[in-house]
């Protein structure tokens, strides 16, 4: 939900070494990116994403931190526009659970990837994320909003799936295991969902869909009820191709 905070790459840091050539797919912001290209030296570090204006922020934000080993570009993750076997590590953030092809994106990934390079994902899995109090509005928001991800062909529990396509997809030596971050609180993440929520409600047909209008109309109760805790399981995957 968050915009990809630094601390989502610690699992990923370990496996970098100097001369590296790292793909950050489906990249939000210079953060995560710059993260990782600064984090060993010389790795050079191409953020991949698919919102032009995101991208100029990165590009901005890239410049007046002088950091030389980052660069991004756009790209779709269904079609990334790299050569075969020319990075050596490929690193994605909450980018599966909104992919309607997931075993398409892994192609991708497995394509790009040379001999022996390294797969590592972050995935949510919604399903296990716990947030505190579950209110009965709470819970009509998240159902409303999980709809919301699954009619635009995503999964908001991918993270129980990854490993399972990741091994289909070809990839060898894989480890998986739930990491629980809290970075995201409560009244952040009942904002972002109303928001998306609204945007959904936009975008209906007639601009009527009852059972979204009741999910907003708790996403509202929501934002307005008072503070609370939100504990977001990411499945943090590495796998070898």
């Amino acid at each position: 939900m968050s915009e990809g905070h630094a601390v989502h790459t610690g699992f990923v840091v370990p496996l970098l070494r100097p001369g590296m050539r790292v793909l950050d797919v489906g990249c939000r912001g210079a953060v995560t990116t710059a993260s990782l290209g600064t984090a060993t030296h010389p790795v050079h570090v191409l953020g991949l994403g698919g919102d032009p204006e995101q991208l100029r922020r990165a590009r901005r934000a890239n410049e007046r931190a002088a950091v030389s080993t980052t660069s991004f570009a756009s790209s779709r993750a269904r079609a990334l526009a790299v050569r075969s076997e020319s990075v050596d590590v490929v690193y994605a953030h909450g980018v599966l659970d909104r992919e309607p092809e997931p075993m398409v994106v892994l192609a991708e990934f497995l394509r790009v990837l040379r001999p022996g390079g390294l797969l590592a994902l972050s995935t949510p899995d919604w399903s296990r994320t716990r947030v505190k109090p579950k209110t009965a509005n709470v819970d009509a928001a998240l159902r409303g909003w999980n709809l919301v991800r699954r009619r635009e062909g995503g999964d908001p529990a991918a993270g129980r799936h990854v490993e399972d396509w990741v091994r289909r997809a070809g990839f060898r030596d894989i480890r998986s295991r739930p990491r629980f971050h809290s970075g995201n609180d409560y009244r952040g993440l009942a904002l972002t969902i109303e928001n998306e929520l609204a945007g959904a409600l936009r975008d209906a047909e007639n601009g009527m869909d009852p059972q979204l209008a009741s999910a907003a109309r708790s996403a509202w109760m929501w934002v307005r009820g008072g503070q609370g805790e939100v504990s977001e399981c990411w499945v943090e995957t590495i796998a070898a191709r």
